[in-house]
């Protein structure tokens, strides 16, 4: 049995991985319809070339005088001009290299002088970090909101506003600019979880007001294990070093250490120069495109989609707020009858389609919203195209209409078909943590 293909035809980048064939469980193979961008992207294919441009001059980084060495070297420092041009940092703002925005969030919550206040709904890598938390319990309207955040920030000295650029769960954004005004009117500075936002939507530091921001590579079409903090600088050269180490010092004596300036302050240990790479030329390519295109390209489909769902019979679409205006490609929903693990195998086993369920690491936000067992994710992304949109509604209509066509069981918290018939995959679940 072969499922008719969907053609990558976004006209803004090139993807790998749109062609991609998948085996279906009862035989067969079809083209890969990837709905989870907003766990991991596939790479621009601008970026899996840069890597192959470097790779034969892969070296140490700030450590060696040989032509390979300078040539990383280079490559690395240039990448930091690159992500700060991308993203509009002002002057005496510094571009950090970490692991992901996990490790970002937890470089800064280590440099910030006093309190934090978050929202109930943030993803839990803008929860857990941060010390002397205080939590604004969000509303169902965007307006009001911002203004118990701005009751709370009035109500007693914060450091920092820590919130998401746009919610992992639903793909809702807040107004960042209007929020940055708050803070800083109220002696406090913002920070930004730019993970969803930054691969969806310009982000311009200085015009918005945002003091720092994170992102990872691998949602920004760099899967390649990097992740960016841009800040303020003076926090972080007041800060502990996140890492003790080579790299991060400028003099050591067994009695006492001289820490440099950020960013190498934060930088210990041989960086991953190919990950940084990749971010660079992301950023690069994406800066290159035109942004409202690409944003309305993306808006067609989300609207497609949320369209066909509501057509089809017991289907929840999650959303926070009733007055929300700007969302990205992320599209969260439940059906009335089967567990979110359930659609999401059969979409994968029989149709050849990668959504993403569970709680998606916003346990607290689930569980307000009264789906304390999960939800699926449809999340797009570059190489999205309205055929792919148009597969995933069939198939939840035939689900809906006929069930699945496989038998499917669930094991360690995981649902798999029964018997699994894919090469390579395994009859038992996978033990993967719930909050992927």
């Amino acid at each position: 049995m072969t499922v008719a293909t969907a053609t990558c035809i976004s006209p803004f980048a090139r993807v790998s991985g749109c062609d991609v064939q998948v085996p279906l469980v009862q035989g067969g193979t079809c083209t890969y319809a990837n709905f989870d961008y907003a766990a991991s992207a596939p790479a621009l294919a601008s970026v899996t070339d840069r890597i192959s441009e470097l790779l034969p001059f892969y070296a140490s980084v700030h450590r060696g005088a040989g032509y390979a060495s300078r040539i990383s070297t280079t490559s690395y420092e240039d990448s930091r001009e690159s992500v700060s041009r991308f993203v509009g940092a002002d002057e005496d703002q510094v571009v950090v290299f970490t692991r992901n925005t996990t490790d970002s969030i937890n470089l800064l919550a280590g440099a910030v002088p006093g309190d934090v206040v978050v929202l109930d709904i943030e993803h839990h890598a803008n929860l857990l970090p941060w010390k002397n938390t205080r939590v604004v319990e969000a509303a169902d309207s965007v307006s009001e909101t911002v203004w118990r955040i701005a009751v709370e920030l009035e109500r007693a000295p914060a450091a920092l506003l820590a919130i998401t650029g746009a919610s992992n769960v639903t793909g809702e954004v807040l107004p960042i600019a209007e929020l940055a005004d708050l803070a800083h009117a109220c002696g406090a500075r913002i920070f930004v979880d730019g993970a969803q936002l930054v691969p969806h939507r310009r982000v311009d530091l200085a015009e918005l007001g945002v003091d720092y921001l994170a992102f990872s590579g691998h949602k920004l079409y760099a899967p390649f294990g990097a992740g960016v903090l841009v800040g303020r600088r003076d926090w972080l050269d007041e800060a502990e070093p996140y890492l003790a180490g080579g790299g991060a010092v400028r003099e050591v004596a067994l009695d006492h250490t001289e820490w440099a300036c950020a960013p190498a302050r934060h930088e210990a240990g041989s960086p991953n120069v190919l990950g940084v790479a990749a971010i660079a030329a992301a950023c690069d390519t994406l800066a290159s495109h035109d942004a409202e295109a690409a944003a309305r390209h993306e808006e067609l489909l989300c609207a497609q989609l949320v369209e066909g769902l509501r057509d089809i019979y017991g289907v929840e679409i999650l959303r926070l707020w009733d007055d929300s205006t700007d969302c990205v490609g992320i599209v969260t929903f439940g059906i009335e009858g089967f567990e979110p693990g359930e659609i999401a195998a059969y979409l994968s086993a029989e149709h050849g389609i990668g959504v993403r369920d569970g709680r998606f690491c916003a346990h607290p936000l689930l569980a307000r919203v009264g789906l304390p067992g999960g939800a699926v994710r449809a999340s797009l992304g570059l190489g999205s195209s309205s055929a792919d949109v148009d597969r995933l509604l069939a198939a939840l209509r035939q689900l809906v209409a006929d069930g699945p066509s496989w038998s499917y069981a669930k094991a360690d918290g995981a649902w798999s078909p029964s018997p699994e018939t894919r090469p390579g995959l395994t009859q038992s679940g996978d033990g993967a943590a719930e909050c992927v």
